[in-house]
This record gives structure tokens, sequence and C-alpha cells, in this order.
């Protein structure tokens, strides 16, 4: 059987974009011109053998999964697409999908993503999204992935464990100990100016072997993408085989879960489980002394705290939750049987939404739910970006709790008599009805009408 031409276009640009290269550097090392690199990216040249070879020497890639033709799968995707009702009335002929497929991959690829899109829309106008095991939103998968463990797994802090060990007989686990780590496996790291950096704050090098850094970031900030790159490259095996013994409806969940596992993995390396959780409790978890000790920024010891749940050495379970200042939630780990909403905005009664107004300052509040379960918590604004003239710095609020019973152990709670506050998980759940800061009534309750008596809360409930 006669083979077909090998159109890898789209593959091929990506692999330059992941590689943060131009498209005349990519030229430079296959030898080849820039225009030609164009014709590939455009599918109007196929890949031939010699040139497959020479990616696979140049970047050190595995030529059967450079090889594999996507053509196939793009056509059976796109014909699922295309059973969908809204496209009933339209005559699509399988000749004629499969030749879109074939020829056009940019345009299957950007009609696949808008269907994706359109679906996740349908389903969270149709109530259905949310954080429940049917649920296939990528953000809620990642996000139960890491509950259903409680944000342990012992399998990645044992080898970071081991890993800091043997990274701190070459000079600490500070960006010297980590960069000379890395030397020893024959990666140089370097210090790059933003504009060589295309927009990247890491990038890896794999043609020259180096692991190139925004100069303009923090020393913290390169010291945790060094100690990113070396989760992802040392644990590459152990992150791999969790994502693989899980099963995601979509790319975009694995790569979310790989994502945060790397960042575990990170996390562990500069802050090792048995030292860390010492220091823990010899500091009553104040983050900010323990940042000091570690060299870690707050949100990256906030988010370490929520991890040490090893049986028999657990320490005060937490829930954490980023969010901006629209309310957005960036990042949330459930913990503490802290009721998250799975729709709609927070409660404004909590000192988290306070931060904007007082950026660096340490919050902390004693919360009482409805139902009467109470929580400690501990908020205070973080930074990230800026670093040079016209790269704007993101200003987001980070909050760690835990319930009431555990609070003692903090230091930031030791002493404080203050009332604890009633808010609500949300204003469509909460049933509080003195709450002057209600911005929705709650669901299922009428209100009464307001032509004769108007009360300082935006809404009266019926009694019924």
């Amino acid at each position: 059987m006669e083979s077909r031409p090998l159109y890898l276009g789209p593959r091929l640009k990506r692999l330059r974009r992941e590689l943060g290269l131009t498209q005349a550097v990519m030229a430079d090392d296959l030898a080849i011109s820039p225009s030609y690199i164009a014709l590939l990216e455009r599918n109007q040249r196929p890949l031939t053998a010699d040139l497959l070879l020479r990616l696979a020497k140049a970047y050190k890639l595995d030529v059967s999964d450079l090889a594999a033709d996507e053509r196939d799968d793009y056509a059976r995707r796109l014909s699922d697409v295309l059973k969908d009702p809204i496209f009933a009335e339209i005559d699509l002929p399988a000749l004629e999908v499969a030749d879109v497929a074939t020829s056009y991959p940019g345009i299957t690829e950007a009609m696949l993503r808008l269907h994706t899109a359109y679906m996740r829309e349908q389903q969270a106008l149709a109530g259905l999204r949310g954080d429940g095991p049917g649920d296939t939103d990528p953000l809620a998968e990642a996000r139960r992935f890491v509950a259903q463990r409680r944000n342990y797994f012992p399998g990645l802090d044992s080898k970071a464990e081991a890993l800091s060990e043997e990274i701190e007989k070459l000079g600490g686990l500070q960006e010297g100990g980590l960069a000379e780590y890395l030397r020893q496996q024959g990666l140089r790291v370097r210090l790059m100016p933003a504009e060589i950096m295309m927009d990247a704050l890491r990038r890896y090098d794999r043609h020259a072997e180096q692991l190139l850094i925004d100069e303009t970031l923090s020393p913290q900030a390169r010291r945790w993408q060094m100690a990113l790159h070396i989760a992802y490259t040392a644990l590459r095996s152990e992150i791999a085989a969790m994502v693989r013994g899980a099963s995601f409806s979509s790319e975009t969940a694995a790569q979310l879960v790989r994502r945060a596992l790397a960042a575990y993995g990170a996390a562990a390396l500069i802050m090792p489980y048995d030292r860390f959780a010492r220091a823990v409790e010899a500091r009553a978890y104040d983050i900010e002394a323990l940042s000091g000790q570690f060299g870690a920024s707050f949100e990256q010891v906030a988010h370490r705290l929520t991890t040490l749940n090893r049986p028999g050495q657990e320490r005060v379970p937490f829930f954490f939750i980023r969010v901006d200042a629209a309310g957005n939630v960036s990042k949330r780990l459930d913990g503490a049987g802290f009721p998250f909403a799975a729709h709609g905005g927070g409660c404004p009664l909590w000192t988290l939404h306070d931060c904007f107004r007082r950026p660096g300052e340490v919050l902390t509040q004693w919360l009482e739910l409805p139902g009467g379960e109470r929580f400690f918590s501990v908020a205070r604004s973080v930074t990230s970006g800026g670093g040079a003239h016209g790269r704007p710095a993101i200003l987001r609020a980070i909050a760690l709790g835990c319930a009431a019973e555990h609070a003692p152990k903090l230091v930031y709670a030791r002493g404080d008599q203050t009332p604890a506050t009633p808010i609500g998980v949300t204003c469509r759940l909460c049933n509080r009805s003195t709450c002057t800061a209600r911005a929705e009534p709650p669901l299922g309750r009428e209100i009464l009408p307001d032509d004769y008596r108007k009360t300082p809360e935006p809404f009266v409930f019926a009694e019924s």
C-alpha cells in the first residue's frame, strides 16, 4: 500500500512554540530555509523522512511520536462534532468532512475548540456544571482528582525528599544548589533578558541543553522555576503514572492535573515533608516565618500547608482559595470541611475580599456558617508579574482556613477573642435574613414588597 505524504503543519508549529523558537532559529537548527519552515507549518509541503530524523535529533524527540498521523483522528472527532443536532439541516458528506480534516487541520482544530466551548456554555446554562462526579469541566475534574487524594501524593513526596537531600550536598536548596544539580544533569542555567525569553518565564532549550529563566524574576521566583523544571524532569515517570492511572474527559483536564502534580513536586523539593512539618510545629504555622526559613513565597508556603496529610504525621487540615479583585477563583484546594460554592461569588463579609484594600497585611477572622460550623481564616494579598516597566503586576488574594477546633495551634488565633463573623457560602444559598451585604435573594424564598416599608437589608423574606 502506498504511504500517504506526512503533513504535520499544526504539530510542527506547536512544537516550535513549545520550544520557544522562531522560524529562523528552527530553520537554522534543521539546515533549511525559514520560508520552507513556513510552508511546512501551513501544510503546503509534506514532512520528509530526512527532515523528521533531523527534528528528532535536534530536539531529542521520539520519531514515532512526531510521525503519528493525526488526520484520521481529526476526521473522526470532526465527524462526531458534526452529528450535533444544531447541524441537522446541513448536508455533510463523510468524504467532505475527511477532506477538511486532512487539508485544513487548522480550521478543524478551530471548529473543535469552538464546539467544546459551546458545549461547556450549554452545560453551564443548564445548571450542570459544578464539582459533582458527573461534571466534565476540566478545572472541576482536576480539583476533584486532588481532593479525592486529600492533596497528598506520597510517591512525589518521597522522591522529592530524596532529591532534596542530594541537592543539599551540592550547596543547599537555594538557587545555587539547584543550579549546580541541574549542571550535573548536563543542563546550564542562564538568566536572560525578557525580550530573549519571548514572553516566557522559563524555557527549556533542548537543543542547547539550557534552562533559560527571565532575569527580571525575583530570587524566590527564579528558584521556583528551577524547582519546577526539576519536578517536570526528575519526577516525570511518577507524574505520568498518576495521570495515566486516572480517566479524564479531556486532554485539558489531564494537563491541569499534570501541572498541579509538578507544582506539588516542586514544593516538596524546596520544603521537604519531614523538615517542613517540624518547622510548622515549631513556628505554630507562622506563614511569614516559614517563608523566610525556606526561602519560599507566602503563597507557596500556604499551599504547602494543605499537603501535610501523611498518615500518622498529619498536621492541621486546611482549605485554600485564591481570588482576583473581581472575585474569580483561580485556585482552590478543598479541605477542612469548608463548603465552597459551586456557582456564584463568595460572601463579601469574608476578609479575603478586604485584602485588596489592605495589600500586604495578614487578615485573620473567625467565620460562622448558617449551619453553625465555625472556621478560622488567614488571608493576605499576593502579587505576581511585574518586574519591569510595562509589565503589569497582578494582585490577588489568598486565604488559608481550618476548622475552629484546630485554630488554637495557629499563632494567628492565639488570644483572638473577636466574635465570629456570620457568613454564607454564597448569597443564593444563604438564608440569613439580616444581612445588609446580600447581593441576591436565596433560592426558594419569596421576598416581600417594599412599597410602604424599606429596611437596611436589600430584601425582606416571607416567612414561608
